[in-house]
């Protein structure tokens, strides 16, 4: 059986760790590998590496970095089907969303590519009496990224080509649960030549990201995953005096109104809330129709789509829908679903009792529909991150509004209308990071930047983007004027154009 190894000054290194954990194939519920946790040597060691690699690496000029970022990206494009198999393999995503996700991530290698021009500053000439001002944007050290386990190659590939292209050196701990396809990125990125020590990826679980959170040498951390979490990361980072971008969990709604077209709602409405089993934190988890007739209609669209949901194994080329990650993250989704029955939440679709023959041991949940929610039901507060999707009746469109403005988290939102008054009220008014009009999943291109608001964002920065290359730099400003323009004697006022 497979050991998945740590990389290490460009070297893969089995970790000593006595810690080790199973990687299994969800579709199976098969162990497909051995993961060792890393030790807190080995993560000082990959510090180490990364720090020896900064000076050489933060002063090759920005083109000849780009040139290396073009040869990586030649070689995802190239290898992409064999990332989305490692995908699949360990996360339980069917083949076309796992090849999707490598897209969305080799897309932040394109942009990553255009760093020269991202990283020009900008010049002053005459500020003051022979004085000239210019600014510069320059590498932070050693960064390091943290992520989930939902989007195991996309979301790495939001953090290091930037934060390498700007000059940083960086340390990414992938998810223990589907480690190999940030492993098989990291070999692509080696072969392009990349030098020894700027791109290092060590495994671990809570042990590893405290090691990188209190690691005096790791000036910049980013992370994704929940809001606890990315919380925690947030607080115990910055008290060690680290730049922390965290993004965190969310409940996105999703506004139907009256004038919208049902069948193209219903149709968004299933992938945006089942795609990858609903482990998105993007996914709309919540439905929102204006309206008794609206809500009617969409309820009859809804359910015979949601219990005639293809659901299989990445290996079945017409399935819609995966396994969880998990059999304990299965397992809480279900148990969410028995908690909205008891609160009083109509089942409409139940997905509870699916099995597939042949994969009776992998971890299934069939599509969940609830209807007539209410926002003090749990299933409606809490980020589920699964295949159920929960009806909100609104009686207006403010009732609609103001539900999303109640709930905590801020991540996306959507609403459908033919109406362009209303789309412009509710892009220009609702108060959350990223808004979709027609568009159910409105994640920003890779040029855009990507965050939400409230307590699904922690920190100033979002990530990519050009948010991206200024959380992964520092402004520098330079003021110049030369011995010809100094006039004899001291100055005792502040310089100015007087």
């Amino acid at each position: 059986m497979q050991t998945i190894q740590n990389a290490i000054g460009g070297k893969l290194i089995e970790s000593t760790s006595t810690r080790i954990q199973p990687v299994f194939n969800p579709a199976t519920g098969e162990q497909s590998a051995s993961l060792p946790l890393s030790t807190l040597g080995e993560i000082n060691a990959a510090v180490a590496v990364a720090k020896a690699a900064f000076p050489a690496w933060s002063h090759t000029p920005p083109m000849k970095r780009a040139r290396v970022m073009f040869r990586f990206k030649e070689l995802l494009d190239k290898h992409a089907g064999d990332i989305a198999r490692e995908i699949s393999k360990e996360h339980g995503k069917v083949h076309d969303d796992a090849l999707g996700e490598v897209a969305r991530g080799i897309d932040c290698v394109d942009f990553a590519c255009g760093i020269p021009q991202l990283l020009k500053g900008e010049f002053s000439r005459n500020v003051g009496p022979n004085i000239d001002s210019y600014s510069d944007r320059q590498a932070l050290g050693v960064v390091a990224g943290i992520t989930p386990f939902n989007f195991p190659a996309m979301v790495p590939m939001w953090m290091y080509p930037i934060a390498i292209a700007c000059g940083n050196t960086f340390i990414l701990k992938p998810s223990e649960r589907d480690p190999s396809a940030p492993m098989l990125a990291w070999q692509l990125f080696m072969d392009a030549g990349l030098p020894e020590g700027v791109f290092n990826v060590v495994h671990g679980d809570k042990e590893a990201v405290d090691a990188i959170l209190d690691h005096p040498d790791i000036k910049a951390v980013s992370f994704v995953g929940s809001t606890p979490i990315a919380e925690y990361v947030y607080r115990r980072g910055t008290s060690a005096g680290k730049r922390v971008q965290a993004l965190g969990g969310a409940k996105n709604h999703m506004i139907i109104m009256p004038d919208a077209d049902m069948d193209q709602a219903a149709d968004a409405l299933m992938g945006a809330g089942y795609g990858s089993a609903g482990e998105r934190c993007m996914a709309i988890s919540v439905a929102v129709p204006v309206g008794e007739k609206t809500a009617d209609a969409l309820i009859a669209r809804l359910k015979p789509r949601v219990e005639s949901l293809k659901i299989g194994p990445a290996t079945d080329k017409d399935a819609e829908m995966g396994p969880l990650v998990t059999k304990m993250h299965r397992d809480k989704v279900a148990g969410y679903i028995d908690v909205g029955v008891a609160e009083g939440a109509e089942l409409v679709v139940d997905g509870r009792g699916f099995t597939l023959q042949g994969y009776e041991n992998g971890y299934y949940l069939g599509g969940t529909l609830f209807d007539r929610v209410t926002k003090d039901m749990s299933i409606y507060r809490d980020e589920i991150f699964g295949p159920v999707l929960s009806v909100v009746r609104a009686g207006t469109y403010q009732d609609a509004v103001d539900l999303i403005h109640g709930h905590e988290y801020a991540n996306g939102t959507a609403i459908f209308t033919r109406d362009g008054d209303a789309a412009r009220e509710f892009a220009d008014k609702i108060e959350v990071g990223m808004v979709g009009i027609n568009v159910p999943i409105p994640v920003p291109v890779a040029y855009h930047s990507f965050g939400g608001w409230k307590r699904s964002l922690f920190g100033d920065h979002s990530i990519y983007g050009s948010e991206g290359v200024h959380f992964y730099t520092r402004l520098k400003t330079v003021t110049t004027r030369w011995p010809a323009g100094i006039k004899e004697g001291a100055e005792f006022t502040f310089p100015s154009m007087k």
